[in-house]
């Protein structure tokens, strides 16, 4: 049977009345996080109208700020026709799914690991969360050191071996640069990975995988057919959680390359700072922040409806 748009109506109508119905009930519960809406409302909301209002106008830097002239969205035009942005978002794109995958892959394996019972697990675990608990920043210079072409341990070890016979130059090699990041950000970041699925791991009940011995499965199946299936929704979680990040990726790329050589290494964030602060070009900036700003909306959309997908899944 068809559903007419009346009854779509009126299926719709009471489910909204209700959830006015429960607002207006519970208006005094609303009042004690009235405080934290107001600073939420200051330190994010007034950044982001002052950045949309901005990226209106251009900023030469020998003008003030109220100096500013308005030119409509011609800083968006600026921004997506610039053979840069195609190259920077290429650039974004490498480093995020790269560094999500691997990040991933390497954090459920450590996590699959660090489930099972061996001595020594704790202390194991202890120095796997190391690269996560230590600044990014400390992080990024050590391993430019270790990266260095003349002094580094990877320069050295590669001359010991007889693997080169000269300096090995990875960051300022347009080829390598950004695959040497990724490795470091996969460093950085796969701890986080493995906390959350080891968590998810131990929600797994022991009886479905000794259900599946008892009926011949191996070790793969009962890894596919039982864990996963279980881990479906911590393992989205996971990998949204860290999209994100690393579409917002900075010190890393900042501290260690600067964005080079020659922009192999820059990312949307390490553009919109060199355009910001490097050639005081504020509104073309701040364009180039709206425009991510609207990426991230679209991506938190669908992460939201991933989720409420899964939460009336479970509600049924």
């Amino acid at each position: 049977m068809t559903i007419t748009a009346p009854e779509t109506l009126s299926v719709t109508l009471p489910r909204r009345a209700n959830v006015v119905r429960r607002m207006v009930s519970h208006w005094a519960d609303y009042l004690y996080i009235l405080p934290a809406l107001a600073v939420m409302l200051l330190v994010i909301g007034y950044p982001v109208y002052y950045t949309i209002y901005l990226s209106f106008f251009r900023t030469p830097p020998d003008l003030s700020m109220d100096q500013k002239i308005f030119n409509g969205g011609a800083n968006y035009a600026v921004v997506l026709k610039s053979s840069s942005f195609r190259d920077v978002t290429i650039n974004t794109l490498i480093w995020t799914v790269f560094s999500t995958v691997f990040s991933f892959v390497l954090g459920l394996g450590a996590a699959l690991a660090l489930n099972r019972e061996f001595v020594g697990r704790g202390i194991v675990r202890g120095l796997l969360l190391i690269p996560y608990v230590i600044s990014a920043v400390a992080a990024s210079y050590v391993w430019r050191w270790i990266y260095h072409s003349d002094y580094g341990v990877i320069g050295a070890l590669g001359a010991q071996l007889n693997l080169s016979h000269g300096p090995v130059n990875i960051l300022d090699n347009t080829h390598t640069v950004l695959g040497a990041l990724i490795v470091v950000n996969v460093w950085k970041e796969f701890p986080f990975a493995m906390i959350m699925m080891l968590a998810g791991l131990q929600t797994v009940p022991d009886q479905l995988h000794r259900a599946a011995m008892v009926d011949g499965a191996g070790t793969w199946d009962r890894f596919w057919h039982v864990t996963m299936p279980h881990l479906k929704g911590v393992t989205l979680v996971t990998v949204l959680l860290m999209i994100v990040p690393n579409l917002n990726g900075f010190t890393i790329p900042w501290i260690m390359t600067g964005g080079g050589p020659a922009g192999a290494s820059d990312l949307w964030i390490t553009q919109v700072y060199q355009l910001a602060f490097g050639r005081i070009a504020f509104g073309t900036a701040s364009a180039y922040s709206v425009i991510l700003f609207i990426i991230m909306m679209v991506l938190g959309y669908f992460y939201v409806r991933a989720l409420g997908g899964k939460d009336d899944e479970a509600s049924e």
